[in-house]
């Protein structure tokens, strides 16, 4: 896989003072904030882009809550976020979009992408091991809620598994259950 990779610049948010790198893998660009000092088994948080969530704060999932957690969490703890560019769970904002008005026809996420000739999730993780490689990380404490999360991370040992957990809301709780008792996410 033959990835770009941009400078390191600081990046102070709101959440904290942090590092920033991207990495160029074909026609995607992803993300690496991190804190000054990784420790030896830093905490890390896989989040893919959510323009919806992530920006604009639409009440249908819980991604800006759990970006938001992550990024103050590590923060404090040390560690990093890698944000994925995989909108949708990869399948892209149009088909996105898409998918959520067949949720508003009744279609749950899972059947709704089913609906659009898509698996339930399209994402791949194959980046994020080159991305914790180039920072010679080889063990993480994966802040995740997403099982099948921690089974795609090769060559990366997962030592521990940190539970990222939000609370409901009228508009993301089919969504939640959906991941829950679908997706088997550890909720």
């Amino acid at each position: 896989m033959n990835i770009n990779i941009s400078n390191e610049a600081n990046l102070p948010s709101r959440f904290g003072k942090f590092k920033i790198k991207a990495f160029k893998e074909a026609d995607k660009e992803h993300l690496a904030i991190y804190t000054q000092n990784l420790t030896d088994i830093p905490v890390v948080r896989i989040h893919s882009e959510c323009l919806t969530g992530d920006a604009i704060g639409s009440l249908k999932c819980d991604c800006r809550d759990q970006l938001e957690y992550a990024l103050d969490y590590i923060n404090k703890n040390g560690g990093m976020v890698i944000y994925l560019r995989q909108e949708g769970r990869n399948i892209g904002l149009l088909n996105k979009i898409n998918a959520y008005a067949l949720q508003d026809e009744g279609f749950n996420t899972i059947e709704a992408n089913h609906q659009l000739g898509f698996s339930a999730d399209e994402r791949t993780y194959e980046v994020v091991t080159q991305i914790l490689h180039h920072f010679n990380i080889h063990k993480i404490k994966l802040l995740t809620n997403n099982p099948d999360k921690i089974k795609s991370i090769s060559d990366v040992e997962v030592v521990e598994r940190v539970p990222i957990i939000m609370e409901a809301n009228t508009h993301n709780k089919n969504y939640l259950d959906t991941k829950k008792d679908e997706m088997g996410h550890l909720l």
